[in-house]
């Protein structure tokens, strides 16, 4: 007895055709109107199937031309595409669990736009369309808003950088601004211990806008001497400074200085960082950070999407206290 729905035998009758190689790539499908006329399904029903055969990865419709295969991985259940900033250290992270947690049945794009509004508008056309799923890091810039808003809710899920999207959209995103000051006042008795506190910070990057705001609240409301920089300058180091580093090359600039000028991190100078990473908690004795749990986060988007629910999930930072203050 077939125990298959009539959906799921059409979408079976194409997994084994490309399986013996009766279609192949760049086949095209029987139009809708068709297949209702010929297997005497309902339009809805063939639809349905087409639609699954889409987020699969293994079909593409192209308007007014009709839908192809553009894939033959037939044991792939989802195909998703991963849009993120760009590879660095922390979002390397966050792709490994997400690849882990997903596992080998679901199939992973990666792509990144590098906080470029332009490119990111060129990637997300190219994408648009092709993928069951699609995971996004947004560019805080709302003129990409209509292109979010093109995917339907349930296939669109924003990660890292909150963005501001009507419901039902999902989204699992940092938080900087409280959670930033709140962590800043915990660490209060040992920002104290230097007579100036520098934050490297430049607007115009993919530096959260939040850890700028946190920051100026902060210095304000303890009488703080603080000031903003836009880049740490090779060689300006100075003894009693603690030094804030949202970028990891101002960091290992700083402390290639920390080296060579034979200072004591914690004790002349002190350090703060953002985004954690292993090579921080063991360099110079380990540095103090303030930084989301990038595995929690990809384990709960590898959650979202294997539950297919709605999520909607701010995810605060966390302080990893080390020697470096």
């Amino acid at each position: 007895m077939n125990t298959l729905t009539k959906h799921e035998q059409l979408v079976q009758g194409v997994l084994e055709a490309l399986n013996t190689g009766e279609l192949s790539v760049g086949d095209k499908l029987p139009s809708i109107n068709k297949m209702v006329g010929d297997v005497g399904y309902a339009r809805k029903t063939i639809v349905k199937a087409y639609e699954e055969l889409k987020e699969r990865g293994l079909v593409e419709s192209k308007k007014l031309k009709g839908y192809f295969i553009i894939s033959d991985e037939t044991k792939v259940t989802l195909r998703i595409a991963l849009l993120l900033f760009s590879f660095q250290r922390f979002q390397e992270e966050f792709y490994n669990t997400f690849r882990k947690e997903l596992g080998k049945r679901y199939q992973i794009d990666v792509f990144f736009h590098h906080n470029n509004v332009s490119v990111f508008e060129t990637i997300f056309n190219n994408i648009k369309g092709k993928y069951g799923m699609y995971v996004v890091a947004p560019i805080p810039d709302l003129s990409i808003r209509p292109l979010l808003e093109s995917i339907e809710p349930q296939k669109l899920l924003i990660v890292d950088r909150y963005f501001p999207m009507p419901d039902p959209y999902s989204y699992i995103s940092q938080e900087f601004e409280e959670s930033t000051f709140g962590k800043l006042v915990e660490l209060l008795p040992k920002i104290k211990k230097y007579g100036q506190f520098v934050l490297f910070f430049t607007h115009d990057r993919d530096y959260p806008e939040g850890i700028y705001k946190a920051f100026q609240k902060f210095i304000s409301e303890y009488g703080i001497d603080g000031r903003v920089e836009e880049d740490y300058e090779a060689g300006s180091l100075k003894k009693g400074t603690l030094y804030f580093c949202i970028s990891d090359t101002s960091l290992w600039e700083l402390l290639r200085d920390c080296h060579n000028s034979n200072m004591v991190i914690g004790e002349d100078i002190g350090i703060l960082s953002h985004n954690d990473h292993v090579v921080k908690e063991i360099a110079f004795g380990g540095i103090t950070t303030i930084s989301t749990d990038f595995k929690d986060m990809a384990t709960m988007a590898a959650q979202h999407i294997k539950n297919n629910v709605v999520s909607q999930v701010v995810v605060t930072s966390k302080l990893f206290k080390r020697n470096s203050l």
